[in-house]
């Protein structure tokens, strides 16, 4: 299902009390917030909340209502949630929402009472870096390359189907899908496989934009992993059945520090394991299919990749 909570947060910005309007918009959709907040900012209580909050709705938005103006995200969405729903078989409901953040994640994927969620920050799509809403400056042609890649995530960890250790921790959560607490627990292999196929899924359904796109990667930061990619496959591969946040933070994650991403004497490129991941899953994908590969055990798609390498 589609929700666009544009209207709402605009409606927050034209109030004459705009900081107390947005703890109401926070309020009418505290289930969905709350777990954003939670998992891409900081826990929505207390000093810091409230100095983002400020920040936020004090930010000039003429980038984002320009954007607006000229492209229908709605139809975007919608397209997306269509093409995704065919290509993956889609046997749950997820929910696909439109939304302005507060220069967080540009897309993420939760899961609240075992509901996926796929959403879209688009601050970070119009085109223009803004540094008021730390807005990237991204196409908005992007949405459905990054909404697409959300929307795998939320197949994998809530399919009745799916065979994923995400599932299973997200089951064990209570319906609940934590960064933090999937990135302690789930395996190295997990974690790459589920971004990988994420990556996949999303050059499927939007074809055509640079290959760093995919990944999030600027075009050296691109370059760089492909150069890198035999070591940090090698430095991946006795880790692979090992679980630890830091794990999940060296090879997947943005803001780590150089001496944490040091391999052999190599510098890893931030998120440099999504490429890997994507790499692992291509055998599983061209001999089973992307829907059953979305669902499969990480365990199942590495062996495929191993046999593919072998037969070669």
């Amino acid at each position: 299902m589609l929700i666009n909570l544009l209207p709402d947060f605009f409606a927050v910005l034209q109030s004459p009390d705009p900081v107390a309007a947005y703890q109401r918009y926070f309020d009418a959709h505290r289930r969905l917030l709350t777990a954003s907040w939670q998992n891409y900012v900081v826990d929505p209580v207390g000093a810091h909340f409230h100095d983002v909050v400020r920040s936020t709705v004090a930010a000039d938005r003429a980038d984002l209502r320009a954007m607006l103006e000229r492209t229908d995200v709605v139809s975007l969405a919608r397209t997306t949630e269509q093409q995704c729903a065919a290509l993956l078989d889609t046997d749950v409901d997820i929910d696909v929402v439109l939304m302005v953040g507060v220069g967080a994640a540009n897309a993420g994927e939760l899961v609240v009472d075992g509901r996926g969620i796929a959403f879209v920050c688009l601050e970070h799509f119009t085109s223009v870096a803004n540094p008021e809403t730390q807005g990237l400056g991204l196409d908005p042609e992007l949405v459905p390359l990054w909404l697409a890649h959300e929307i795998a995530h939320a197949v994998r960890y809530t399919s009745p189907g799916s065979r994923s250790e995400m599932r299973a921790l997200v089951e064990e959560a209570g319906g609940y899908y934590s960064y933090w607490e999937t990135g302690r627990r789930a395996t190295l292999r997990e974690l790459l496989v589920n971004e990988g196929l994420a990556v996949q899924v999303s050059q499927a359904i939007s074809p055509g934009h640079a290959a760093w796109e995919y990944f999030g990667y600027g075009r050296r930061q691109y370059a760089r992993v492909r150069e890198l990619e035999s070591v940090i496959a090698r430095a991946v591969a006795p880790e692979l059945d090992s679980n630890a946040l830091g794990l999940r933070l060296r090879y997947l994650s943005g803001g780590m520090s150089d001496e944490a991403r040091t391999v052999d004497r190599y510098i890893l490129p931030e998120r440099s394991g999504y490429l890997l991941g994507a790499r692992l899953v291509e055998p599983a994908i061209q001999a089973r299919g992307i829907s059953w590969a979305v669902r499969a055990r990480a365990t199942e798609l590495t062996d495929l990749a191993r046999s593919g390498a072998a037969t070669a």
